[in-house]
């Protein structure tokens, strides 16, 4: 499910290192690239943003939930965290509406982790509205509103602004670390697998706090 690695030899390559716990070098187009041009961030509150891009339907993202949760219960009061659906095909834009609709509603701790686990393991066919409503209503959502905000302007609006910046981030890869607008990583680079791609973005989040 990710546009991701120049090859299939270095997907497993990444994959292999995704639990590793090594330190990740920080380097400019080996574990980290720059923005060019940087992009305006969403927060004016002193923090530095932090943006996760993913997919529903990304095993990757699936596994690497955990391991971003345990980060943000660390560092969540340093960053300010977004969550940005990538939208590479007509599916992922399905799942980013699925996503912005559980923002919509205030729902997302409600839904989105079943969501991962709806689709990677327990195999659910999840390609409509209609599946996408069923599933989010069995974990305390409101199936009408959620139908409803499916297809709202403000619905829309978040996802054509997901697929504008996955195109000025020139997201890659799912998922994918971006970092004040200015710096994106994720876990081919380098094979730094999950571990080293926060490690990266801790020095990136370290190096941007020194400049504000």
């Amino acid at each position: 499910m990710m546009k991701l690695f120049k090859s299939a030899f270095a997907l497993l390559a990444a994959l292999t290192f995704a639990g590793a716990a090594s330190a990740a070098a920080v380097e400019e187009g080996e574990t980290y690239r720059a923005i060019n041009p940087p992009q305006a961030v969403a927060t004016d509150n002193g923090k530095i943003e932090v943006i996760e891009a993913f997919s529903y339907g990304c095993s990757h993202c699936h596994r690497f939930e955990p391991v971003l949760e345990r980060w943000l219960k660390s560092n969540g009061d340093k960053v300010e965290f977004v969550r940005l659906p990538a939208i590479f095909n007509q599916q992922m834009e399905l799942f980013a509406r699925v996503y912005y609709s559980l923002e919509a509603l205030d729902a997302v701790e409600k839904a989105h982790l079943p969501i991962f686990d709806a689709i990677h393991l327990q195999k659910r066919n999840l390609t409509t509205d209609e599946q996408f409503a069923d599933l989010v209503a069995e974990h305390g959502v409101d199936r009408k509103k959620f139908l409803k905000a499916m297809r709202s302007p403000f619905v829309d609006t978040k996802v054509n602004r997901a697929s504008e910046l996955g195109k000025r981030y020139r997201i890659e890869a799912t998922p994918s670390m971006i970092v004040h607008g200015k710096y994106i990583t994720n876990p081919g680079m380098g094979r730094i697998g999950f571990n080293g791609m926060l490690q990266v973005v801790e020095t990136l989040v370290a190096q941007e706090a020194k400049t504000m």
